[in-house]
């Protein structure tokens, strides 16, 4: 049973509207003025809260101002009761992160609706989606139901990709973000003298192309190739676009779940302007490590090219050979069958990250 908080100074609305929430299944809790209010809401962390604007002792504006002050209570849905609707009170309340306004007398349907409203949002908000394909369809699904729009409801198909095949290519036109059912993908750029800049490493849970569908060109900001048989989950521009710029909840849900590469870029750069070789060895090691793509048993991981992994730190083939050989010698690594790399000092190479 969800929780309503009710802040009302005047005791026959706030009985009246206490019977109406508690006829439809809500568990209410009521408080005569601001200042309980604020100390039930954070003894009873309700669901939401209907709280009248002019009353004694402290006013809705503050109670919502002192309830933002702390993380268990700054996200409850807060709905205010009023009996004045000038625009200025209107915007006071909502640049205090107010989420919607009753004005005095309301019907009972426009009380309802707006509770069962501020709940679906805060239920969208609260769930977390898991990164594999169920978990992006649910999300899908839910995101679609909450912006009222079929077009993202639908059922995406996997495609299958062999290796060194390519997803999109630098310059093409970005019609699409790709999600990784499985399988290894490395996304790179091409510089002028041919040589190959890996921008990312990519296995289930990850995608690409976001930055690409923001480009003003239109185009690819790299390439996509298969380094190992993947599976490939396609979802158009336009899905992308109501995603990101529809409603700012469902934005910031979608951007904290396409947003593992872009971290991982912008890591990587720092650690190549700043790094020795050494560092960005053991820091690019580790990383392939932590993602599941090299492994510390000589039967499992996959074989990364000498050539694919000089452009993940960003250098010479032959530097990156010889590092690799250095690091060889020291025991901290091993080659496996068919020149796989096994970590073996998982430990020394965080040494060198953090202090060499």
């Amino acid at each position: 049973m969800k929780k309503i908080l009710l802040i009302e100074d005047n005791k026959v609305v706030r009985e009246n509207t206490a019977d109406i929430l508690e006829l439809s299944d809500y568990e209410v809790t009521t408080a005569e003025n601001g200042k309980v209010g604020i100390e039930k809401a954070r003894n009873i962390h309700p669901d939401v809260i209907l709280c009248d604007i002019m009353m004694p002792v402290m006013d809705g504006y503050s109670v919502l101002e002192e309830l933002g002050k702390k993380t268990e209570t700054a996200g409850i849905p807060f709905i205010f009761l009023t009996a004045r609707s000038e625009k200025s009170d209107l915007r006071k309340g909502m640049n205090l992160g107010a989420d919607d306004y009753l004005t005095k007398p309301f019907e009972e349907h426009e009380l309802l609706d707006a509770i069962r409203s501020r709940l679906k949002k805060n239920d969208f908000l609260r769930k977390e989606f898991s990164k594999n394909v169920d978990g992006i369809h649910e999300f899908m699904q839910d995101a679609s139901h909450y912006l009222n729009l079929e077009t993202i409801a639908r059922d995406y198909r996997p495609k299958s990709y062999a290796k060194k095949e390519f997803i999109f290519m630098e310059g093409d036109g970005a019609h699409a973000i790709y999600f990784v059912e499985n399988g290894i993908l490395k996304t790179y750029k091409s510089t002028e003298s041919g040589k190959e800049f890996i921008t990312g490493i990519h296995k289930t849970g990850d995608f690409m192309g976001q930055l690409s569908l923001l480009n003003p060109n239109g185009t690819y900001l790299e390439t996509a190739m298969v380094i190992e048989d993947a599976e490939i989950y396609r979802i158009p521009k336009t899905d992308f676009i109501h995603l990101l710029y529809d409603n700012k909840e469902v934005s910031h849900k979608f951007i904290d779940i396409i947003s593992n590469s872009l971290m991982e870029m912008q890591d990587q750069l720092v650690n190549m302007a700043y790094s020795s070789v050494r560092q960005r060895v053991a820091k690019a090691l580790l990383n392939l490590y932590n993602k599941g793509i090299i492994k510390d048993s000589p039967d499992e991981g996959i074989d990364i090219s000498r050539e694919d992994f000089a452009g993940i730190i960003g250098t010479a083939t032959e530097t990156g050979i010889r590092t690799l050989s250095d690091f060889k010698e020291e025991g901290l690594i091993k080659m496996g069958v068919a020149r796989r790399i096994i970590i073996l000092d998982k430990e020394a190479l965080q040494h060198i990250v953090d202090f060499r």
